[in-house]
C-alpha cells in the first residue's frame, strides 16, 4: 500500500512535469529513483502509463485515464493531511477584515477582544469602509456587511440581531418644527443626510408601509459620510432630522438626546454578517475567527 501511494505520487509528478528530471527535483529524489518507482507502479498495475523517448515523456491512453482518476483523490488526501496537521497548530498571521461603519455590535470590541485573547498569535488589520467591492481581489480575508448586500457566492455567518432603521431628532428641534407623522412629511423638514463618497448622491431614506417598500429623497441641509457627525449635528438641536440604524441611535435615545421618529414605517430586517469566500481549504487564521464567531454568545 505504501509503495502504491509513493508510486502514484511519482507518477503524478512525471505526468505534470512531463520530464523525469524535473519530477525528481520537485520530489527531492534522483532521476533514477523516479524511473524506478514509476516502473514498479507500472508492473503492479500491469500496463504502461508513460511513453518514454530520448526527447520527451508523454502519457499513454491508460496513463491519461489513470491520471484523471487519481489526481483529485491524491489532492483530497494531501488536503486532509494538512488539515489534521493544522489541528495541532496555533492559528497565527495577519487577518485582514473590512467592516461596515454601522456594524455597531461587531465594532463594539467585545467579540474582537475575546477573539484576540483566544488567538494571541493572530494580528488583526481592520478597515472601516462602506464601499462595496470584491474582498478577494482587494486582499481581504473576510468582511462584515448587511446581509442584503453580500454576494451570493460567499459564505455568511450572522454577527448581530435583526436590525432596524429609524429617523431621529432632538427634542429641541421637534418642539420648534413638530413631529413628522409620515415619511412624506420629511420633505418639509431640515434633514441631515449621508452618502459614502463625494461623487455619489445622498442616500434615499427607506421605509415600508402596508408591506410595500418605498424611499424618500430628502434634500439634506447637511450631508456627510460620517455617522458620528450626523448624530452630533442632530443632538445639537437645530440641524434637523437624521436617519440611520436604530442600534446606533439607541444610546442617545436612552439619554434623551434624540427622539426616535417614524418607527411604524421601519420594520426589522436581517442584520450584519461575517462573510468570506468559498474555498476547499480555509486558512487556519480565518477558520479560527469563524469558529469563534459561531460560539460567541455576547450578541
Amino acid at each position: 500500500m505504501v509503495d502504491d501511494l509513493e508510486g502514484i505520487s511519482v507518477f503524478l509528478a512525471v505526468a505534470e512535469a512531463r520530464n523525469f528530471r524535473l519530477a525528481g527535483e520537485r520530489l527531492g529524489v534522483t532521476r533514477s529513483a523516479v524511473s524506478q518507482a514509476l516502473q514498479r507502479l507500472e508492473d503492479r498495475v500491469g500496463v504502461a502509463l508513460v511513453q518514454r523517448t530520448t526527447r520527451s515523456v508523454s502519457l499513454t491512453e491508460a496513463g491519461e485515464v489513470f491520471f484523471d482518476a487519481v489526481r483529485p483523490s491524491v489532492r483530497q488526501v494531501k488536503g486532509a493531511m494538512q488539515t489534521v496537521r493544522e489541528m495541532q497548530a496555533r492559528p497565527s498571521g495577519l487577518l485582514r477584515i473590512t467592516v461596515s461603519s454601522i456594524a455597531e455590535n461587531f465594532l463594539s470590541g467585545t467579540l474582537l477582544a475575546g477573539f484576540m485573547e483566544a488567538c494571541p498569535d493572530i494580528k488583526l488589520d481592520i478597515t472601516i469602509t462602506d464601499d462595496e467591492f470584491d474582498i478577494v481581489e482587494a486582499g481581504f480575508d473576510a468582511g462584515v456587511r448587511l446581509g442584503e448586500v453580500i454576494e451570493q457566492d460567499m459564505i455568511a455567518i450572522s454577527v448581530s440581531e435583526e436590525q432596524r432603521q429609524c429617523a431621529a431628532a432632538s427634542r429641541g428641534y421637534l418642539e420648534r418644527r413638530g413631529h413628522p407623522r409620515h415619511p412624506r412629511d420629511l420633505q418639509n423638514h431640515a434633514c441631515i443626510g449621508w452618502r459614502p463618497r463625494p461623487d455619489t448622491a445622498p442616500y434615499r431614506w427607506e421605509f415600508t408601509e402596508n408591506d410595500r417598500d418605498f424611499d424618500v429623497s430628502v434634500d439634506p441641509t447637511i450631508t456627510t459620510n460620517d455617522m458620528g457627525m450626523m448624530i452630533r449635528m442632530a443632538c445639537a438641536g437645530r440641524a434637523g432630522i437624521t436617519f440611520g440604524m436604530a442600534e446606533t441611535f439607541q444610546p442617545y435615545i436612552e439619554r434623551g438626546e434624540l427622539v426616535p421618529l417614524l418607527e411604524d414605517f421601519c420594520p426589522p430586517f436581517p442584520g450584519f454578517y461575517l462573510y468570506y469566500p468559498r474555498r476547499q481549504r480555509q486558512p487556519l487564521k480565518l477558520r479560527a475567527l469563524v469558529d469563534y464567531v459561531r460560539r460567541f454568545d455576547g450578541r
